[in-house]
């Protein structure tokens, strides 16, 4: 089971924005990847390289955006193209937009573990009876989420997607970075109260040794590759 992540920033600012000392993607990047996640792609515009530098030695695939007036869906459709592209064997992707960089790797590791029980439901983390990100969606899902328009934002294209027929299930994960985002200072962040139990079943046992990295910790993986691009324009 692959589960990619596709990190989503709508200027070239976003990822360098500081994130308690670090780029706010190489932040989101070591989160997905000690939670489980790959393959990792970021869609971001990068016209000085700074984006690509800020990355350089992660697991991460860097990704030409979608043209822009094609909204935020082509940006996401962009991203798990990419990422299906890369690993073949990919049957979901996180949404994660870029602002999110609060988020636990805990929490990616049991949505992970969710999607195995539930293959064909969009999953959102939640916490405090609020839906936030990142979102798992599965393959089998995408060609509803594709048709969705151009002006939706995020959440709105989830909404439409599920009233186009998609099944979604919210979780509870006790993980405040699920939806406060980097406006809100590490140190005003509310405690974590992670789930009781894992989703389903074990936990799989790839998040258990990644989930006690040190923030600062060096990251192994697949150097960063030059932008990806999607086949087609048409996504």
């Amino acid at each position: 089971m692959t589960v990619a992540a596709v990190i989503l920033f709508h200027s070239p600012e976003g990822p360098l924005a500081d994130a308690n000392g670090r780029p706010a993607a190489r932040r989101i990047v070591e989160s997905a990847w000690a939670g489980g996640a790959t393959p990792i792609v970021v869609v971001a515009f990068d016209p000085t390289g700074a984006v690509a530098a800020s990355l350089a030695g992660s697991p991460a695939i860097l990704a030409e955006p979608a043209p822009v007036e094609a909204g935020p869906v082509a940006q996401i459709a962009r991203g798990i193209d990419v990422a299906a592209g890369l690993v073949t064997e990919t049957d979901a992707a996180f949404i994660w937009p870029g602002r999110m960089v609060l988020a636990d790797a805990e929490t990616v590791t049991t949505l992970i573990e969710a999607h195995g029980a539930r293959r064909e439901s969009i999953l959102r983390p939640s916490y405090g009876d609020e839906d936030g990100w990142p979102t798992l969606v599965p393959m089998s899902v995408l060609p509803l989420l594709r048709a969705q328009a151009a002006n939706l934002m995020p959440d709105e294209i989830l909404a439409a997607t599920v009233a186009a027929g998609a099944k979604l299930e919210s979780i509870d994960m006790g993980d405040p970075g699920v939806n406060h985002d980097i406006a809100t200072s590490f140190d005003q962040l509310p405690a974590y109260d992670g789930p009781a139990e894992p989703g389903a079943g074990m936990p799989p046992e790839w998040g258990a040794a990644a989930a006690d990295m040190r923030d600062d910790a060096p990251l192994e993986g697949p150097a960063l590759a030059p932008y990806a691009q999607a086949s087609e324009e048409g996504d």
